[in-house]
């Protein structure tokens, strides 16, 4: 079977992470002159994930859309645009056309304490990252993408993210470490 198909999605984020997700036929790749930024946008009431054109490259999943059928995939990430990339497959190397979401910059905004960063968002993350590329990968997650002066929520103990998974101590552990080593600033939940 070849590598090359025009009918996939670089995934980034919360979409590395498999068990938030049934596409099929994931695989390791990546995209240069991009880098992962958090943003805020009114189109949503948290801060998520986004990327935007810069040095470096970020690692992700590509994976198939279903039937070429964007409708499904399109609603998931309703904030985002789609535009076309080239990925580079970490299995054989091969460029790959694909499509990446991003927040279009006319709608996006720095996340502030009204629009934080959520840790079971993190959390999801980062847990797909340690599966797929391991822990130098998920240091690599953190070392590639802006924003980690953002608030984060620490809504651990009751997730707000939808897509949640449970993390084991050592990945919560490595989350932990990693926020504290980008000297992210955690705020709790209030509760009233």
């Amino acid at each position: 079977m070849g590598c090359m198909d025009d009918r996939q999605f670089f995934g980034y984020g919360s979409l590395v992470n498999r068990a938030t997700h049934t596409y099929p036929r994931t695989r390791a790749a990546r995209i240069e002159g991009w880098r992962r930024v958090w943003v805020h946008t009114v189109l949503r009431p948290w801060a998520f994930l986004s990327v935007e054109p810069a040095e470096g490259a970020i690692e992700g999943l590509l994976a198939d859309v279903p039937g070429g059928d964007w409708s499904a995939l399109d609603l998931r990430e309703g904030a985002y645009r789609r535009q076309a990339v080239a990925a580079v497959l970490q299995e054989c190397g091969s460029g790959e056309a694909a499509q990446v979401y991003s927040v279009p910059e006319e709608h996006a905004d720095a996340p502030d304490v009204r629009h934080p960063l959520r840790l079971s968002y993190i959390d999801v993350v980062v847990q797909g990252y340690l599966e797929v590329f391991g822990e130098s990968g998920a240091t690599g997650f953190f070392a590639s993408t802006a924003g980690w002066d953002a608030p984060v929520l620490d809504d651990r103990a009751a997730p707000i993210y939808p897509r949640h998974q449970r993390l084991t101590a050592r990945q919560r552990g490595f989350v932990d470490e990693q926020l504290d080593a980008v000297g992210a600033r955690r705020i709790p939940i209030r509760t009233s």
